[in-house]
């Protein structure tokens, strides 16, 4: 969900060793071609716009379009995916590589507080805008996301760092087993 602190595990866990790329920039990068305002109204507009019209796994696909354009020839192999909404990306995911993924959850009360605290222009200003951005995100499939996720972290009462080091223990964990 948004603002459960999936771009500050995705950090943590680039420092192992992988590139990241975040759904979000991609539908950013979107907006910004069309010259869109970047606020949330806009952004979760196209966000539906482009599912409508492409499928459920739209994003991914943009996901795997800068995939194939930036790294097909290089030696990276290993990606962080920040901002899966639906289980058809990480099956769309899935036709190019191995995906595990981690849920991050946070209650309402904590995600508002960390989505204010980023300043965004597509922040929410008010509690009832962030339940408002949660029902968007579930009406696309998130919640199936989450339930089906590999591993999940609470972030919940828990330090920045305790946050990381949950992830990073649960990344090691993945290239270990990948790797034997």
């Amino acid at each position: 969900m948004p603002g459960a602190g999936k771009s500050t595990v995705a950090e943590a866990i680039k420092d192992e060793g992988f590139i990241l790329i975040t759904m979000g920039d991609c539908v950013r990068m979107e907006a910004n071609r069309k010259n869109l305002q970047l606020t949330d109204k806009n952004l979760g507009t196209l966000m539906l716009d482009l599912r409508n019209m492409y499928g459920q796994g739209a994003i991914a696909q943009l996901v795997i379009n800068q995939i194939h354009e930036k790294y097909f020839d290089s030696q990276y192999n290993k990606f962080i995916i920040d901002g899966i909404r639906s289980i058809y990306e990480v099956e769309l995911l899935k036709t190019i590589g191995i995906v595990k993924t981690l849920a991050i959850h946070g209650s309402v009360f904590t995600r508002f507080q960390h989505l204010k605290n980023r300043s965004r222009s597509d922040a929410p200003s008010t509690l009832e805008d962030c339940i408002n951005r949660d029902k968007r995100e579930l009406s696309v499939g998130l919640s199936e996301a989450i339930a089906f996720a590999d591993e999940m972290i609470s972030n919940n009462e828990i330090t920045l760092e305790d946050l990381k080091k949950q992830a990073k223990f649960i990344a090691k964990k993945w290239i270990y087993s990948l790797d034997s």
